[in-house]
């Protein structure tokens, strides 16, 4: 039987994490590694979506040249603290994820649930790539590492830097790394469970 986490990790996935965010000196100069990138990944990949569809597609900005063309995409306001992140995940959705559903669900012919229904394709996609964009920040902090999750770009230039010729659209983007703690602002407030939740 699965039990409870301790505190401990309670605070690094929840209630102490925080997002990394408002100015150059978010970051600490720390990298993040390749390891640290194919090992987040293999956590996050493990999230449930739709009959497993795993339509979330992930470019991990570190290069120069890369951090050009993401710089040329990002709000005026969001660029300072991008720029100065180790690396930046950039979260799309495969439009044409149902081609890969034979290997991913083989036990019915699934992608006949999509193929040709636009509509159903932008649902599932859109849900579950958030799904698994969600799955990639709580991977992040649970090997250690600070995530800065944030809209604020131009769809149609970091679909065209990045995406291009594919069925990949963006969803949202991620920085990642070693947050400096000394620059965070006191957390937002919550909604309560009996604002937000009711039990039927």
């Amino acid at each position: 039987m699965n039990q409870p986490l301790n505190a401990a990790a309670l605070d690094q996935l929840f209630l102490q994490a925080r997002t990394f965010r408002g100015s150059s000196q978010a970051w600490r100069d720390t990298p993040v590694t390749d390891d640290q990138l194919a090992q987040l990944y293999d956590l996050m990949r493990m999230g449930p979506t739709s009959a497993n569809c795993s339509p979330a597609r992930i470019v991990f900005v570190r290069s120069d040249e890369a951090r050009e063309k993401l710089r040329d995409a990002l709000n005026p306001g969001n660029v300072e603290q991008t720029m100065a992140a180790p690396v930046t995940a950039i979260i799309g959705q495969d439009m044409a994820f149902y081609d890969h559903l034979p290997q991913l669900f083989p036990y019915a012919d699934a992608r006949s649930w999509f193929a040709g229904n636009p509509a159903a394709i932008e649902d599932a996609a859109t849900r579950n790539a958030s799904l698994q964009g969600a799955y990639l920040i709580l991977a992040a902090r649970a090997i250690g590492l600070d995530c800065g999750p944030m809209s604020g770009f131009d769809r149609a230039k970091m679909d065209a830097a990045f995406f291009a010729g594919t069925a990949v659209t963006t969803n949202f983007i991620c920085s990642l790394g070693y947050g400096n703690r000394d620059t965070l602002t006191p957390r937002g407030p919550r909604l309560s469970f009996d604002q937000a939740c009711r039990i039927a």
